[in-house]
């Protein structure tokens, strides 16, 4: 039998849980799959050593990043972007080896990149948190130039929101929610931007799932946008994870 698992805190609502659980069952598969909820990444190791089974790991927040000083080494885009959602842990008889992947990349660019129209050049990310470096590393990828909004101390290619005007909501016609605003159970929220500017060539893309229509997406709709949610991405991202945990190359 061969384990995986998910580390965080919390994990009060898991989608890797029943994603995979619902995967083994469906396809018949001896395999299981654990929420690791831990307060503190010191006891990640403790989760390794004690779990010997244990052959693939999922990473949400908030140790996406502090999980790669305990990793014997990491894959392109893991490297290039800073934060790690899957670890594959190899075991032969000189002892443990760890390599993190991020799968988000994936994930975001298999749904993003049907919706993409000639005119989605400039894009406009709402958010600078961990979510928002996997958006910018596919999105440099696909030659779409972005800016990001942000709460937090500005950074290069940093606004406030207070700078998104109408020749911004113009120009920049993919506008990408990468904070949690909106999320339920407080789905009444939504990040603050002119949406009177938005058109019908825009694409409003929220990592958000839950709800399956946030406030962002169905101020999007009400204006004739394309919009989408992050079930996809999610999805995608998952199923990736599986291939590398599962692939002897990926080592």
């Amino acid at each position: 039998m061969k384990k995986y698992g998910l580390i965080g805190f919390p994990l009060t609502h898991s989608f890797s849980k029943r994603f995979f659980t619902e995967k083994f069952e469906t396809e018949k598969i001896d395999s299981t799959y654990d929420n690791f909820e831990i307060d503190n990444i010191s006891k990640f190791p403790g989760i390794i050593n004690s779990n010997p089974l244990l052959n693939g790991l999922n990473v949400t927040i908030p140790y996406k990043e502090q999980v790669i000083p305990f990793l014997n080494e990491l894959n392109d885009s893991a490297k290039e972007i800073g934060a790690v959602n899957t670890i594959k842990i190899k075991r032969t008889e000189t002892g443990l080896f760890l390599k993190g992947f991020n799968t988000d990349t994936f994930g975001f660019e298999t749904s993003l990149k049907p919706l993409l129209k000639e005119h989605h050049k400039k894009a406009l990310i709402l958010g600078t948190g961990g979510a928002s470096k996997a958006l910018k590393y596919v999105l440099t990828k696909l030659g779409i130039e972005f800016i990001s909004a942000s709460i937090e101390e500005l950074k290069e290619n940093e606004i406030r929101y207070e700078e998104i005007d109408e020749k911004m909501m113009k120009e920049r016609l993919l506008i990408i929610n990468a904070t949690p605003l909106g999320t339920y159970p407080k789905t009444e929220a939504f990040p603050n931007i002119p949406y009177q500017f938005i058109t019908e060539k825009h694409l409003l893309f929220d990592l958000v799932y839950n709800p399956e229509v946030t406030q962002f997406m169905a101020r999007g709709i009400q204006k004739a946008a394309t919009v989408k949610n992050g079930y996809e991405m999610l999805l995608n991202q998952a199923i990736k994870s599986y291939e590398i945990w599962n692939n002897e190359n990926a080592l």
